[in-house]
């Protein structure tokens, strides 16, 4: 049966506080495991937060950090009209153009820009249209449908 005077802490989990400052035979006299001179040596000493003992600290030292990463953003696969002409096909929607590998297989939405020209018939499946991509699309006798 144990009893509360056989109860004692684990093997190496209670160790002895240093004590300072009590001659040099304890091994922590002197400085008092203080080092020689300096700040640090005072009494009262704080450093301030980031201080690195006179080092440029890390904050200083690194680059900062400029804008966010939007979490919720969509990744968009963006395609010029002049991209389109030279494709040799009637329809053209995301999963074509992932499958030729014309876009990145991680593109969400597919975004049509009007940079070029266009003389071909096509269907375009798009999550956004510019106005003047749109245009050229129709002008060469395409349609444009918003997904």
């Amino acid at each position: 049966m144990i009893t509360l005077e056989d109860l004692k802490p684990a093997e190496g989990s209670v160790k002895k506080s240093k004590r300072v400052g009590r001659g040099r035979s304890s091994g922590h006299g002197k400085t008092s495991c203080r080092g020689n001179n300096g700040e640090g040596q005072r009494s009262g000493r704080t450093a301030k937060r980031g201080f690195e003992g006179g080092q440029m600290p890390a904050f200083r030292r690194l680059p900062k950090l400029k804008g966010f990463n939007n979490i919720h953003a969509l990744n968009a696969a963006v395609i010029n009209v002049s991209a389109l002409e030279k494709l040799d096909t009637k329809e053209i929607d995301l999963a074509y153009l992932k499958e030729n590998k014309l876009v990145h297989s991680s593109s969400e939405i597919l975004r049509v820009l009007g940079n070029g020209e266009i003389s071909k018939a096509i269907t375009v499946k798009a999550s956004y249209v510019t106005e003047s991509a749109k245009e050229k699309i129709e002008k060469a006798g395409g349609k444009v449908e918003l997904v």
